[in-house]
C-alpha cells in the first residue's frame, strides 16, 4: 500500500512572520536574481513555510511555468547553505501548451500540469523508469496529483537536442518530466518530504490558492 501523507497548512513559528525583506536578502544570496523571479521565489517561501510535516526542511524546488520549455525553468535550492543545487529543463503536459504552459487542470486523462504546492513523497521504478511520486497539497487544484500518476521521471525529450530539432521540448502526459541525465541524483535530493512549488502566472491559481491568500 503507498503511504499518504497527512498535511496542515498551520504556520510554523516564527517563520510564518518573516518580512518579505528578509526573503528578498535570501533570493540574494542563493544567487537567483538572474534566473528566477523574486515574485516566483517570495511566493514558494511564503507558501513553504505554511507546509508542516516537511522532512527535507532545507530544500525547496520550483518549476517556474512562466518561462518558456526553452529556459531550465526547474530549480532546486538549499535553503540552509543559500545554495542553489540545481538548475535544468522541465517539460509541461501536451495539453498545457506548446512552448509555454498557459493551461492547467487537477482532473485525471486531461493532459496537463498542475500548479500549486506539492511534497515530495516516495520514489519507485515505473513505465519511465526511476520516478518520484508527489503528494498535492492543495485541494481543487492540485489534490488529485497521485491519482493521477504525476511524478518526476527523466525523459529523453527533455534535452536541447530535442529544443534544437523542434523550437521546444518535448511535453507529457503532465508529469514534470526532466533530462534523462540528472533525473535520478535530482530525485534522490529532493525525495521524501520536500517542498516541491509549480509557479506560473494562472489568474485562476493566484485567487484561489489557499497558500498566497492565507491571512
Amino acid at each position: 500500500m503507498i503511504a499518504v501523507f497527512v498535511f496542515t497548512s498551520v504556520s510554523l513559528g516564527s517563520r510564518a512572520s518573516s518580512k518579505d525583506d528578509d526573503i528578498h536578502k535570501l533570493w540574494l544570496d542563493c544567487r537567483l536574481k538572474e534566473l528566477l523571479s523574486f515574485e516566483a521565489f517570495n511566493t514558494a517561501i511564503k507558501g513553504y513555510r505554511q507546509i508542516d510535516n516537511l522532512i527535507k526542511k532545507n530544500i525547496v524546488t520550483i518549476i517556474d511555468f512562466s518561462k518558456a520549455s526553452t529556459e531550465k525553468r526547474f530549480f532546486v535550492i538549499d535553503l540552509e547553505n543559500k545554495q542553489l543545487l540545481y538548475r535544468c529543463y522541465v517539460a509541461h503536459g501536451k495539453n498545457s501548451g506548446e512552448n509555454f504552459a498557459k493551461s492547467f487542470s487537477n482532473q485525471s486523462e486531461s493532459l496537463r500540469s498542475s500548479v500549486g504546492f506539492f511534497l515530495t513523497a516516495e520514489t519507485f521504478y515505473g513505465d519511465h523508469g526511476y520516478s518520484l511520486r508527489l503528494d498535492g497539497l492543495e485541494k481543487g487544484i492540485n489534490d488529485n496529483a497521485r491519482a493521477r500518476e504525476i511524478v518526476i521521471h527523466g525523459a529523453d525529450y527533455v534535452s536541447e537536442k530535442f529544443i534544437r530539432k523542434y523550437g521546444r521540448l518535448g511535453r507529457s502526459w503532465g508529469c514534470p518530466a526532466l533530462p534523462v541525465e540528472v533525473s535520478k541524483e535530482v530525485i534522490d535530493t529532493i525525495s521524501v518530504g520536500s517542498c516541491l512549488f509549480v509557479y506560473s502566472d494562472d489568474n485562476y491559481y493566484k485567487e484561489n490558492s489557499h497558500f498566497i491568500n492565507k491571512k
